[in-house]
């Protein structure tokens, strides 16, 4: 639930500063970008804290070689995605690369979701609520690229 807060309430805040007077964020899409850059940080930074990495790590099929460092790596991307919203020019190609991130890493949270997972200590989102939230996610990642 926590990056569709950041996700809603960045894209509101920013909204609302654009609303005020700060030209670089009048309009939906630059407070859409901000609002998905704030929801990028918040779960991009999660990868490279320990119990977290060890978590998601978890949630990554037997089948790939070495999940702490494809966790370590999504973290990386998920960051430099949220910086790339951040810069006009590179925004369209950051949110469409975000939103194929999106899609590469929708079948993990599916398999964890199967397996009764956990993360931060509290079970992974169910699968009904997780592919609505994954849906809402990539469409906004797709707005925000156009």
């Amino acid at each position: 639930m926590v990056p569709l807060i950041a996700l809603i309430g960045g894209f509101i805040a920013l909204r609302l500063v654009g609303v005020a007077g700060v030209e670089a964020l009048d309009g939906w899409q630059p407070a859409l970008r901000g609002g998905l850059a704030l929801m990028f940080v918040t779960t991009g930074v999660p990868h490279f804290l320990p119990s977290w990495r060890r978590d998601m790590a978890a949630m990554i099929p037997p089948a790939f070689p070495r999940p702490e460092l494809l966790v370590m790596i999504t973290g990386t991307l998920e960051l430099a995605g949220a910086a790339g919203l951040l810069i006009p020019s590179l925004a369209p190609i950051a949110a469409i690369c975000l939103a194929l991130l999106m899609l590469a890493m929708f079948p993990a949270n599916i398999s964890a979701a199967r397996r009764g997972l956990t993360l931060g200590g509290r079970p992974v989102t169910p699968i009904p609520q997780r592919t609505a939230l994954q849906i809402l996610f990539i469409a906004a990642a797709v707005a925000a690229a156009l």
